[in-house]
């Protein structure tokens, strides 16, 4: 099964038992700005206490594992958990939606895209951008996370909320990286 199988079918079973969720990490830049290839899927989903006996049974053994006491703890925490789908040797990594502001006003601004045959909801481009730079300044100044943040904000140039970004890249102390990226992307 290919990574896209592998994405209709968690978000298929999300929607089935009513869970919201949002697809970011290299399947949103990828959606948004320029394809690249990833080992795992990320999704921000909104799970309370009282919805992960249904996660746990929307992923049965034997195709998948997913550990209850990890969801379980991810939830009380706010933390992640993995899903693993036993049969193709791939990954979903699951970041429960926490309740800071910026995300809850990312997982609120969220929207409807399709890409490889599969609707889904995704973060908004300004949120996936916001998100890369977060990550690639926490990482040492990643490279990938940049460029997948600066091929967003060339394709989907003349469509951003400047003003969004701008408020959020200095409520998330990452204006210099949004400034090196706008830089980068002169000419546009």
């Amino acid at each position: 099964m290919s990574q896209p199988e592998l994405l209709k079918r968690v978000i298929g079973k999300l929607e089935s038992i009513g869970m919201e969720y949002m697809v970011t990490g290299a399947i949103a830049s990828s959606v948004q700005g320029e394809p690249r290839s990833t080992h795992d899927i990320d999704l921000v989903i909104a799970i309370k206490e009282d919805a992960i006996t249904r996660l746990v049974e929307a992923f049965p053994p034997p195709d998948y594992y997913l550990n209850a006491s990890s969801v379980r703890e991810a939830v009380a925490e706010e933390g992640m958990f993995t899903l693993f789908d036993k049969r193709e040797a791939a990954k979903v990594d699951f970041w429960v939606l926490t309740n800071s502001p910026f995300d809850q006003s990312r997982f609120a601004r969220r929207c409807i895209q399709k890409a490889a045959k599969i609707r889904m909801t995704v973060s908004s481009p300004e949120d996936t951008i916001l998100m890369k730079l977060w990550w690639a300044k926490q990482c040492g100044r990643s490279e990938k996370q940049f460029m997948d943040a600066l091929r967003v904000y060339e394709v989907q140039h003349g469509k951003l909320d400047m003003r969004y970004l701008e408020e959020w890249a200095k409520r998330l102390r990452i204006r210099g990286p949004l400034n090196r990226l706008k830089d980068k992307a002169k000419g546009l």
